[in-house]
């Protein structure tokens, strides 16, 4: 930690220096007029004379340092223009501060200065980014190695000593590095898994983006029509298809639609495919009778402009949909655990590849079932305190991993009998849908764990028989009643004979 000072205005801390600092110069104030002294526990080291007088912390601190498997330890503070960072070499106290700037080449200058320091010796590097611009620039590199902090694990242990919200890249690039080397064994090293299945992980997260998009689109189009044109949304039934969009670009109005043939618009529909000869004549009578909701030029002009824009950003929303399906299909089906993975019941084309990216390749990635079922976000949590206990959705995860176990989980009632009897069952116990939906998955997860680990595709006869079998081995209730003879005792009842 750098050195600090009070001001003379009580319990403000000013950085002194910004070069090199000693841990044994991280003395606390706590109070303005007293001396500068540490409020940390003091621990003595050594014997006779030659004792010495330590804090816990800077004992932790050269204790987590003396370590061979890295030569060094660096604290990065990531920013959009420069980053900041601390190094502290393996078994020194002395820390050093910097900044680089964060283009390729600048990063490139600062590893090779790295590398002639350090030679081919690993240095461990701490930053508050699990993927990004720095990640990527970093990952090239062998001899470093990331351990990405969550943003708010590093947020709590700033504020854990910085209780006015005060900080500064400088200062958080000190404290990442004392995370780095004090709590190392609760951080998890990045460690990039295969090329195909981090692929997959990109195209399956764009596409979803680009899926947010068009449904976005399709909002404000919808909206848009809903003032000036909303008969059309009753004749088009979904405002995102092909069909749609050039009826919309065509006639973008009730008036320009009436001043046309109804042979031509009959044309139209036929020519995109929509062959039903009463659907198109019902089209055509309640044309014939529609009445325009407005006649405002004030919000025809834009909205015909507007229209045109939205209608040609589907188009293209909708073509980049069709390449990017093309392509997670091509990835995924040469990827080795897609077979494994697409014998589940509703993992499609659509799921199966979001499932391949959530489990990754691995095998040692997770410790056990429950390990999956945290990290994919479906696991509830649990919080206790006296005599008050809640059960919530786990909110600290990845978005778009739990979005595709509870999707999965939804899509398989479809294909599975059993899956479906489960969510009825919750159901009956007076669980929500979505709820029912987690629960679902949660169980899902875990024999999807087992199969992955043990490479063997789901077999539905094999798991009720192995279910069946664990419910004949679970012991029965028994169903006799219970007499309860009650004996009163002051102001309450106890138990006094029980008979079967």
């Amino acid at each position: 930690m750098p050195a600090a000072r009070l001001s003379n205005r009580g319990m403000r801390f000013v950085s002194k220096t910004n070069t090199q600092m000693s841990s044994g110069n991280n003395r606390l104030c706590y109070k303005a007029f007293a001396e500068a002294k540490s409020c940390l526990p003091k621990i003595i080291v050594g014997t006779g004379a030659r004792k010495q007088m330590k804090t816990a912390a800077s004992l932790a601190m050269t204790a987590a340092t003396v370590d061979p498997q890295f030569a060094a330890y660096i604290g990065l503070d990531w920013g959009d223009q420069k980053h900041a960072w601390a190094l502290q070499v393996a078994g020194g106290c002395k820390i050093e501060q910097g900044e680089v700037e964060s283009t390729p080449e600048a990063m490139e200058c600062w590893v090779s200065e790295l590398t002639q320091r350090f030679g081919s010796q690993r240095i461990a590097i701490a930053l508050e980014q699990s993927r990004g611009s720095v990640v990527a620039q970093l990952s090239k590199y062998s001899n470093l190695v990331l351990y990405p902090i969550n943003p708010k694990s590093a947020a709590d242990y700033r504020s854990s000593f910085r209780l006015s919200g005060a900080k500064s890249d400088d200062v958080d690039a000190v404290l990442w590095l004392e995370i780095l080397t004090l709590h190392r064994d609760r951080l998890r090293p990045l460690q990039p898994d295969t090329v195909e299945t981090r692929m997959l992980r990109v195209l399956t997260e764009q596409r979803r983006n680009v899926v947010n998009s068009q449904t976005a689109c399709s909002n404000q189009l919808t909206d848009l029509l809903k003032q000036i044109f909303p008969q059309a949304l009753e004749w088009l039934d979904k405002v995102a298809t092909a069909m749609a969009c050039d009826f919309l670009r065509r006639w973008p109005t009730l008036q320009q639609l009436k001043r046309s043939r109804s042979h031509t618009v009959q044309q139209f529909f036929q020519q995109h495919n929509s062959r039903s000869a009463e659907r198109i004549q019902e089209r055509l009578e309640q044309i014939a009778r529609a009445v325009p909701a407005t006649e405002d030029r004030a919000l025809l002009e834009p909205g015909v402009m507007m229209i045109d824009f939205l209608t040609r950003q589907l188009d293209h929303l909708r073509e980049a949909i069709v390449a990017l399906n093309a392509k997670i299909r091509k990835v995924a089906t040469a990827h080795p655990d897609y077979a494994l993975v697409a014998s589940f019941p509703g993992a499609g084309p659509v799921m199966a590849p979001r499932l391949i990216a959530l489990l990754g390749t691995n095998r040692e990635r997770f410790a056990s079932a429950s390990e999956l079922q945290c990290f994919s976000g479906i696991a509830p949590v649990t919080e206790a305190s006296g005599k008050q206990h809640w059960i919530h959705w786990r909110l600290a995860c990845s978005k778009f991993d739990r979005q595709s176990v509870h999707e999965w989980a939804q899509h398989s009632m479809k294909k599975c009998q059993w899956a479906r009897e489960y969510y009825d069952a919750q159901r009956d116990r007076g669980k929500g849908h979505h709820t029912a939906i987690r629960a679902l998955g949660y169980k899902w997860l875990r024999i999807l764990y087992r199969c992955w680990k043990n490479h063997t595709p789901y077999e539905e006869s094999r798991y009720l028989e192995s279910r069946q079998s664990r419910r004949a081995e679970e012991p029965k209730n028994s169903t006799a009643p219970v007499n309860i003879t009650w004996k009163s005792c002051g102001s309450f009842s106890r138990p006094a004979a029980i008979s079967y």
